[in-house]
Parts: structure tokens; C-alpha cells; sequence
């Protein structure tokens, strides 16, 4: 059974840096696209950030200079680190893994930026 498993939320001040990591028991992790999405109360999820599986990556508007994704297909996971985190960016984030119709997604990790 595929399991993905997001870590690494927390409590953070404005101006602070978090860094998300998400590990996706798939077999040929290589092959998929890895995205992080996030969800604030009220609103639709969104799409943060994301990188396929030759390394491409692509950000939203909104944390372009501020965010970095990254993977490491030998222990399928991939990461998400936040910097310069704004109360804006608090949300639940989630770990899409996605190849073709097939879709794996986690429970989520909250992030929560304030002072």
C-alpha cells in the first residue's frame, strides 16, 4: 500500500524559514511528479510548488525567491524549504506524488506563521 507521509510543520515568526519533507513509499519514485499544495481555512487548495521527474521545477507567484523544492529519488523524498515565511503562507501543506491518472496524496502538515 503507497503511503505519503508529510513532516515538518510547525509554529514559525513571520521572517522565519521551515523546511517540509515528504517521503512516498512508491516504487519507481524517479518517475513521478512531486508537488506541494496548501490549503488555508476558507480557501481552495493551491499549488505551491512542484518538480517533475527530470528535475524541472515551478513555483506560484507567491513564494517565487522564497521557496525551494528538491528531491532525492534514492530515499523518495522531497522537500520544500520556506524562507522569509509570511502569516499568508499559513496553511496545511500538502505531498502530491503523480505519474499519468495515478495520483498519491498525504494527510497534510500544518504551518503556521505568526508571532
Amino acid at each position: 500500500q503507497v503511503q505519503v507521509v508529510e513532516s515538518g510543520g510547525d509554529l514559525v515568526q513571520p521572517g522565519g524559514s521551515l523546511r517540509l519533507s515528504c517521503a512516498a513509499s512508491v516504487n519507481a519514485f524517479s518517475t513521478y511528479a512531486m508537488k506541494w499544495y496548501r490549503q488555508a481555512p476558507g480557501n481552495q487548495r493551491e499549488l505551491v510548488a512542484a518538480i517533475g521527474s527530470g528535475g524541472a521545477r515551478n513555483y506560484a507567484d507567491s513564494v517565487k525567491g522564497r521557496f525551494t523544492i528538491s528531491r532525492d529519488n534514492a530515499k523518495k523524498t522531497v522537500s520544500l524549504q520556506m524562507n522569509s515565511l509570511k502569516p499568508e503562507d499559513t496553511a496545511v501543506y500538502y505531498c502530491y506524488a503523480i505519474r499519468g491518472p495515478t495520483t498519491y496524496s498525504g494527510q497534510g502538515t500544518q504551518v503556521t506563521v505568526s508571532s
